[in-house]
């Protein structure tokens, strides 16, 4: 009796797991993006709370191309970075505090792209080592001040690693190698293109809808 009470009790609490676990996360509000439906995006630079110094611009390299694929028009990045260093304003925290006001009358843009990097960089370990970027994001309009979206996104260059095989010899060989490899290349800016299309990609669940030069436009669920 008491095996078949455990054995009830077992597939019970494996049930629930199995609910919770297809538990489907709460859907965007995309009300104030639809109504809005910007056509241009400003990008600012990343601010950067991580301790790589060099964050905010590789990050920044990375972001044009998955709006651009998702049907935005992106105002030049070097150009924009030029732009504000001519008017005194080189740290992306000073950028960040400009009036939107003043951003929509200087580049003509629908909206500003707020970015901050919480992570940048690689992660040691006893035996491994990761190459981590994690980032928020923010898109409001410049016409009226409104927040459209917001999301974040994390990327991993451990993720598609095989670490099965070869005992703790190999795995210590393992991390060994990854370690020289992702501090001589600087793994994290490949990494960070990836947080980027997580994070900015139309398509993707509570992520940006698609722009007016997108063959998707308006068509998102």
């Amino acid at each position: 009796m008491n095996i078949l009470r455990s054995s009830a009790a077992l597939i019970s609490l494996a049930s629930l797991a199995l609910l919770t676990g297809c538990v489907t996360p709460a859907s965007y509000d995309y009300t104030a993006f639809r109504q809005s439906r910007p056509t241009s995006i400003l990008i600012l630079p990343p601010v950067n709370t991580s301790t790589a110094v060099n964050a905010s611009y590789s990050v920044l390299s990375q972001m044009t191309l998955p709006l651009a694929e998702s049907g935005y028009y992106v105002l030049p990045v070097t150009l924009v970075d030029e732009t504000f260093r001519q008017n005194g304003l080189s740290n992306p925290e000073d950028v960040a505090t400009v009036p939107i006001a003043k951003l929509h009358e200087i580049f003509g843009a629908d909206s500003a792209l707020y970015i901050n990097i919480k992570k940048y960089g690689t992660v040691y370990q006893v035996i491994g080592s990761e190459s981590v970027v994690a980032a928020d994001g923010r898109l409001v309009d410049l016409r009226t001040g409104a927040l459209l979206w917001e999301g974040t996104a994390t990327a991993s260059s451990a993720e598609n690693r095989n670490s099965s095989g070869g005992g703790l010899v190999g795995l210590l060989v393992t991390a060994i190698v990854s370690q020289i490899i992702e501090h001589s290349t600087d793994a994290s800016h490949n990494v960070a293109a990836t947080t980027s299309a997580r994070l900015l990609a139309a398509g993707r669940p509570a992520g940006m809808l698609y722009g007016p030069r997108s063959p998707n436009y308006q068509k998102d669920p």
